[in-house]
């Protein structure tokens, strides 16, 4: 996907997904990083949406889960329906075989049914019954998220959080983008006139040309100081682990590329890092979420040098 297709991608999402440039953005870098994004919102504010936005104009093969309490993996992954015709089991593969998947309210089902994409979302791969099956090019999960205090949520362990690379929130439109949305067409159908702008292809070739983006020593410098600060803050919990770092930097390295520049920034690596620190730390004592503030305050801890 050369770059001015994904600046045509994030304009046409812009003009369906009223209001949510940054969002887009976000959520295009976490795609361009081969990574995974988390949506937490209330409902109603656009977050499937956006799947079916990027899924629709990347030409993405899409699936939808709807996550519910009686969910099982089976009906995830697939299951092995016995062949009588050559006496053998035989794999039926599930809807997470597709290339962008929206898992639907996630923490709405049970956490043996959460486990079940843990494997499909770090190996991108998924065993049965002893086989292992790949997962196809290129595999992106969507998932959306209650708040925790509504009712009929599980909270999701820190495996399944750690498997995200950045988690978003949407929140309400500005005044003139909502009013847009009431007095215009139904977004739904405003997508399914949408042609493609780009082709998987194209954006393998993007996620490729994002591992290629300049990281300075000092840049890696400036990421492990950041690290750091967490590991030793006496309000946390504990510390991101270099699995994020590791994350943190392949995010950077696509909103650079995004941004069009062939090197990485310490301003990019602070715009991402809330949306990378925030679901995998915790406060020290109750253990609630991380606030803005703290992160605010974490990141002007550590100098640019």
């Amino acid at each position: 996907m050369p770059l001015h297709h994904a600046n045509r991608l994030l304009e046409t999402a812009g003009r369906i997904i009223l209001g949510k440039e940054r969002e887009l953005r976000l959520a295009l870098a976490c795609l361009v990083a081969r990574g995974h994004l988390l949506i937490e919102d209330v409902p109603g504010v656009g977050k499937t949406t956006l799947a079916h936005v990027l899924a629709r104009l990347m030409g993405l093969q899409f699936q939808r889960i709807q996550f519910t309490s009686d969910l099982l993996p089976a009906d995830i992954l697939g299951v092995s329906v016995f062949d009588r015709s050559t006496s053998a089991f035989r794999f039926h593969p599930g809807p997470v075989f597709a290339q962008l998947i929206l898992a639907d309210e996630i923490n709405r089902a049970t956490p043996k049914t959460q486990s079940a994409l843990l494997e499909a979302m770090e190996e991108r791969q998924v065993t049965a019954d002893g086989e292992t099956f790949a997962l196809p090019e290129p595999f992106f999960v969507i998932a959306t998220q209650n708040p925790a205090h509504q009712i009929g949520t599980f909270p999701l362990p820190e495996s399944q959080l750690d498997r995200f690379l950045l988690r978003i929130h949407l929140g309400y439109p500005d005044r003139a983008a909502e009013r847009a949305l009431l007095m215009g067409e139904d977004r739904r159908a405003l997508l399914e006139r949408q042609p493609a702008v780009t082709t998987p292809a194209a954006l393998l070739e993007l996620q490729q040309a994002a591992q290629g983006v300049h990281v300075s020593a000092a840049l890696v410098d400036y990421v492990q100081a950041l690290l750091a600060t967490t590991r030793n803050s006496p309000e946390l919990l504990s510390g991101l682990s270099p699995r994020a770092g590791l994350g943190l930097i392949a995010a950077a390295r696509a909103w650079a590329l995004i941004d069009g520049r062939d090197h990485v920034l310490p301003e990019d690596v602070q715009t991402l890092f809330p949306h990378v620190a925030a679901h995998r730390l915790h406060l020290a004592g109750d253990g609630r979420p991380v606030p803005p503030a703290t992160l605010a305050r974490l990141t002007q801890a550590v100098a640019v040098r």
